[in-house]
């Protein structure tokens, strides 16, 4: 899942992708109102993390033109403003939740999980694809009874597969939601940690769930209906 933390302050900012990155996230930073803006413009965000008072362009603002170009990103505002006025502001604006400075980290994933599986489309709090299963709060993974140890990039891919079950996923697509914006690494990464997944998904179990489709990508093979 992707995410942009729009945040002056570099400090706070470092520290909330570095949290959300050890949870699985991909993130990417833009330290003013104009380059959030230029970041959802030019990328899908799974989720925007918002602070109003921002150089430039505020927080308001950014807000306001993400929803009059038709972006239905989810927006957390994280912010010191905790006056009821600027809440109510920036929910009637088109913020769909907001949290205010200082804040507990564990407070702040709880509410980015809740996000992201409310919308824009609904989505469950368990993930479950035959016998595979994959639990986004406690970060736990099984298939049938036994538990899988996923690192974090592992745990967000399968994740986005999980999302889209039975649909081919190129690999431009897989990599910006698993992998933030910044990344310069080896073109066939996601081609490696596909590698990892199946040797810790698949083929103990004797399965292969995980399918190529040459020239396009990878599936998650939907299970058969039991008839």
């Amino acid at each position: 899942m992707r995410v942009l933390v729009i945040e002056d302050h570099a400090r706070l900012a470092a520290l909330v992708k570095r949290g959300l990155e050890e949870e699985g996230y991909a993130v990417d930073l833009a330290p003013t109102g104009e380059r959030g803006l230029a970041l959802s413009a030019a990328s899908e965000y799974d989720l925007a993390v918002l602070d109003l008072v921002l150089p430039g362009i505020d927080g308001f603002d950014v807000l306001s033109t993400m929803r009059r170009r038709g972006q239905r990103t989810p927006v957390l505002v994280l912010t010191a403003r905790d006056a009821v006025d600027d809440r109510v502001r920036g929910l009637d604006g088109g913020a769909d939740d907001y949290l205010t400075k200082p804040f507990a980290f564990p407070e702040l994933l709880a509410r980015v999980r809740a996000l992201l599986r409310r919308g824009p489309v609904e989505r469950p709090s368990v993930l479950v694809v035959g016998d595979l299963v994959l639990d986004p709060a406690t970060h736990e993974v099984r298939r049938g009874d036994r538990s899988l140890q996923l690192t974090a990039k592992e745990f967000a891919l399968l994740r986005y597969f999980m999302l889209h079950p039975g649909e081919v996923l190129s690999r431009d697509r897989l990599l910006e939601h698993a992998w933030d914006g910044a990344y310069d690494g080896i073109s066939n990464v996601i081609d490696v940690y596909v590698g990892y997944l199946r040797e810790k998904v698949d083929r103990p179990f004797g399965v292969r769930t995980l399918e190529t489709v040459r020239g396009v990508g990878y599936r998650l093979r939907k299970p058969k209906p039991k008839p």
